[in-house]
């Protein structure tokens, strides 16, 4: 399916993503008996398709070789009336996911290549990790249509509480991403714990770019500390203006 526009921002591939969930979503929960309609088992291959504009659609692949966007799961109508509708369903919704995921992170890999955005280099690691945890933000298409929730666990201290869709720094230089997975989660106390920015006090956004201290171990707004995603790559050890002062070292150690 042709783009209407090219997603140029982390931002906007995340809007497209969360478009064509939703319309998926729709499709497999509150237009299902159209949806189940549509997919008869003796029309030839069919994909369900959600679109940016938040519509769905049950139709051929396209003919297009190669296509310009990743293809959905192929021939879904033909297990329809081999198993139980609800498991079919799911069926179905897991492949979605896997579709939504591939087509996300390959606009992504485009516009790593060639969008420079001011920079010599785009920071494509540090881009691709805050596209997946705002992603991982959302329940996955099959969690809403199976009605099944994660599992939560509460986290220990190895696998940092405070991680939010944020990006921290190792010793070794190595840009981690700790957004909320769905295996991993949170019990329901620290489901419904704010983090709050350790400068200006303002709750967490998944919108926002993140960074947390390695001394402190409390997460701030980019802006307020003044890290960027492209300047955060370069950082092997993160330390907050604070702990900054308190030991009287750059609070950025790294190859800036």
């Amino acid at each position: 399916m042709k783009m209407a526009s090219t997603p140029r921002t982390v931002e906007e591939i995340f809007k497209d993503y969360n478009a064509r969930r939703t319309a998926i979503v729709r499709a497999l929960s509150q237009d299902v008996d159209e949806f189940y309609k549509l997919c008869d088992p003796d029309k030839e291959n069919l994909c369900l398709y959600g679109h940016p504009n938040e519509t769905w659609e049950v139709t051929l692949p396209v003919e297009e070789v190669p296509p310009e966007l990743p293809e959905p799961a192929l021939g879904i109508n033909f297990a329809r009336d081999g198993m139980n509708r609800r498991d079919w369903l799911s069926l179905v919704a897991v492949h979605s996911d896997s579709w939504l995921l591939s087509v996300a992170f390959y606009i992504g890999a485009r516009l790593n290549c060639n969008e420079r955005l001011g920079f010599v280099i785009v920071i494509v690691e540090v881009h691709r990790k805050y596209l997946f945890s705002m992603i991982n933000d959302l329940p996955t298409v099959f969690e809403v249509v199976s009605d099944k929730k994660p599992i939560k666990d509460k986290p220990t201290a190895d696998s940092g509480s405070k991680s939010k869709g944020s990006t921290k720094r190792s010793s070794d230089g190595q840009v981690k991403s700790n957004p909320k997975f769905a295996d991993e989660g949170y019990d329901e106390e620290e489901e419904h714990r704010e983090t709050l920015c350790g400068s200006c006090g303002g709750n967490y956004n998944a919108d926002e770019f993140w960074i947390g201290c390695d001394i402190c171990e409390r997460w701030f707004h980019g802006k307020c500390v003044k890290i960027t995603p492209a300047k955060a790559a370069s950082i092997k050890q993160y330390k907050c203006p604070s702990c900054n002062l308190r030991r009287g070292k750059p609070y950025a150690e790294g190859n800036m």
